[in-house]
């Protein structure tokens, strides 16, 4: 049997938590209300999923090396075997996925070989003409690591996060597109309303790799050297402090995290909960990768400010890259131990799914 073509609910795991403090000492809440969902495991021998949208209510998702899927009717099927001039090479190759939201149009983030080296790049692709790709945003500095690869759709404009690609001081540099993360219009543009004249919305981040919007703001989730992975409310124009702040500042040039993480536990992605779990609703989750679990924010009020902390299925998955919520308001995971930096099981890479 094709393992990739193999997909079946194989299992199900307990909902493990742990409460206590967060990195930077945000105290959790024991008295979080009982939760105790199943998980799922849907599908199975994924080869490093990245990223994951939905186009009429069916899954698809990224694969790093190059390859694009869908989920369908129980199967896992290949949409693109190897999307032309991907270069996956350590922590690049084919990472984010956004659809149009009425256009039969797809975005993806793309490292490739450029004359100097690697880059990265937004390109669209037809939906109508087999996804014939057009490059949107090219040149984008690229490296073995710190890539970003995050894709957004929100409020008709297009955000992608960008990361430093192993040069910090890139960070601070206005003019260069890497350390920033992007807003363009629907057809790649410049978005309008940038505060300079350019595709870069904020600046100042080192390897940002979720997106997500709460209450209209719109929140990401930042990797750290050793120290401060970060949360971020963005706000146009604002300079998130990297490499000469980490973590929170006294520098009244650089916007302070609303939280930060020390030592690193690496969060790779980022959604808000409107699901069937009335005790999640409106709550931050996002995927780790060094600290192998699920991540659970609840906030105060209209937030930003925390209230608690939660893991979830820790070290039972191994390293979780993106976790996004599906059409009927589920929780999903993809898991990322083939990367080269998990132990992965016969199974891996997994989707995995969060049922009450």
């Amino acid at each position: 049997m094709d393992r990739r073509r193999y997909l079946a609910a194989l299992g199900v795991a307990a909902v493990g938590g742990c409460a206590g403090q967060s990195g930077d000492g945000t105290p959790t809440d024991d008295d979080l209300p009982a939760v105790d969902p199943t998980v799922e495991v849907l599908a199975t021998d994924l080869e490093i999923p990245w990223g994951v949208a939905y186009r009429d209510d069916t899954l698809y998702l990224t694969e790093r090396p190059g390859r694009i899927v869908r989920v369908v009717d129980g199967s896992v099927e290949p949409v693109v075997e190897s999307v032309a001039g991907v270069r996956h090479a350590g922590e690049g190759g084919l990472l984010g996925l956004a659809f149009h939201p009425s256009d039969p149009v797809a975005y993806t983030h793309q490292t490739y070989e450029a004359a100097d080296g690697l880059a990265n790049r937004l390109v669209r692709h037809d939906l109508t003409a087999d996804w014939e790709p057009t490059p949107l945003l090219t040149g984008i500095p690229g490296a073995h690591i710190h890539d970003g690869g995050r894709l957004l759709v929100h409020d008709d404009a297009l955000y992608m996060t960008c990361g430093d690609a192993s040069d910090a001081d890139r960070a601070q540099d206005r003019d260069v597109l890497a350390g920033s993360v992007l807003r363009v219009t629907l057809d790649g543009d410049a978005h309008p309303d940038n505060p300079f004249d350019s595709p870069v919305f904020s600046y100042g981040h080192r390897n940002p790799q979720g997106l997500t919007v709460r209450d209209g703001a719109l929140y990401s989730t930042e990797h750290g050297p050793q120290v401060a992975d970060e949360i971020n409310v963005l706000r146009a124009g604002e300079n998130y402090g990297w490499p000469e702040a980490r973590g929170p500042s006294s520098d009244d040039r650089f916007t302070d995290p609303v939280t930060s993480y020390s030592p690193t536990i690496a969060p790779a992605s980022a959604t808000m909960y409107d699901g069937p779990i009335e005790a999640w609703q409106g709550d931050l989750f996002f995927g780790t990768l060094k600290a192998q679990h699920v991540h659970r924010v609840t906030f105060q009020g209209d937030g930003p400010s925390i209230a608690s902390e939660e893991r979830l299925v820790e070290d039972e998955f191994g390293r979780i890259r993106t976790v996004f919520t599906g059409p009927e308001g589920h929780l999903h995971a993809v898991t990322s131990n083939r990367d080269g930096r998990g132990s992965p099981v016969d199974a891996d890479d997994r989707l995995i799914r969060f049922v009450p």
